[in-house]
This record gives structure tokens, sequence and C-alpha cells, in this order.
């Protein structure tokens, strides 16, 4: 703790130059090859760096100095199976939604305005609140409760719906992935990449 107290300059740098080479060099000549071809695999190595990132910013601006979060390989697998997951979610809805639009249960058939903000809405209020849940409890767990029923109640439930769920939904992950689905596939990739860390910044800073 020490040690990350008097360096903690060094430490940002660091972590700052780290994030800007899996964003814009590792993700993009990585993730536009071997992504492409190997999608949920690529979601869940994407996750399991990226999130973890915004997790180890998130805690170093709550306590004001650097820490490994304890147990971080299991906390990135977490995050890992979450990208995985993310890669089949982002295509069940954006499909959908086309199908729907398609058969004029949606309107503005080929707006892709309509159709990225449709998308964005269905799935964060279908798939968001069970993602985010199932982190928070994990984590919890991961953070020494005694058994996952523990954890369930050692959450702040009250706090996660009134902040995580009425606030970062409609003021930042529905605008956020909006713009995500009428990116070309080129600059999606990248831009997911950078909410991959703010996913896990996020998630850090509002854990209660």
């Amino acid at each position: 703790m020490d040690f990350a107290k008097k360096n903690d300059k060094v430490i940002s740098l660091g972590v700052l130059i780290l994030t800007v080479i899996f964003v814009f060099v590792f993700t993009r000549s990585f993730f536009l090859g071997f992504v492409d071809e190997y999608k949920i695999i690529g979601g869940f190595v994407k996750f399991f760096f990226l999130a973890s990132i915004g997790d180890f910013i998130g805690l170093r601006l709550k306590q004001s100095f650097w820490q490994v979060p304890k147990k971080i390989f299991f906390k990135a697998t977490i995050w890992g199976l979450i990208g995985s997951v993310i890669v089949l979610v982002f295509t069940i809805f954006n499909t959908g939604v086309i199908e729907l639009q398609a058969k004029g249960i949606l309107p503005f058939e080929d707006v892709l305005f309509a159709t990225a903000l449709f998308t964005s809405i269905f799935m964060n209020v279908i798939f968001a609140p069970t993602m985010m849940a199932f982190h928070r409890v994990s984590d919890q767990y991961l953070n020494g409760s005694d058994s996952i029923e523990s954890a369930v109640k050692e959450v702040n439930w009250v706090h996660f719906y009134k902040i995580v769920l009425l606030r970062t939904l409609p003021l930042f992950w529905i605008p956020a992935h909006t713009i995500t689905f009428m990116l070309p596939f080129e600059y999606r990739v990248i831009f997911a990449a950078v909410l991959g860390i703010a996913l896990g910044l996020l998630l850090s800073l509002f854990k209660k």
C-alpha cells in the first residue's frame, strides 16, 4: 500500500499506457482478425482485460491510491464470461429488432438511428439488470461472503436499483449503446472496448 501511494503517478501513467495499447493497438489489430472469426472467445478476452482495467481504475478513484482488487483473476474470469454472453446478446437483440421492424411490429425500418435506439433500449431494459446483478453478487461473494446466499443478502439492492438501474442505464448505457449500433463494424469494436472499461469502472464506482 505504501509503495502504491508513493508511486501513484508512475502507476497511473502505466495504467493509462496499458489502456491505450489495449484499446487503440491491440483491440484494432487483434479483434478485427481473431474476434471476427472467434467472436465468443474474443468477447471473453476483451472483457477479461478491459473491464478489469475499469474495475482497477474505479477502485483507485474510490480510495485515492492504487491497489490490485482482491482475487483479481477470478473477478477477471467473471468479466470474461460476461463478455462472451454480451457478444451473443448484441446479436440477439440487434437481429430481433431488425426482424420486428421488417414485420411492421416496430416502426422506422431501415432507419439506422431507430434500429440502434430500439436495440439499445431493449437490451438495457431486459438484459442489463440481470447481468449487473449477477456481477454485483459474484463480486460480493469473491470479496469474502460466506456463501452465495450471504452475498445476495449483503448487496445494497436499494442503492443498486436507484443508482445503477435508474441512473446509469437511461443516462449512460442506452445512449452509449445507441451510438455503438450506429457505427461501422471496425469502429464498433473499438468503441465496445472503451465501453468495456467504462462498465468495469462504473460498477466499481457505484458498488455499495
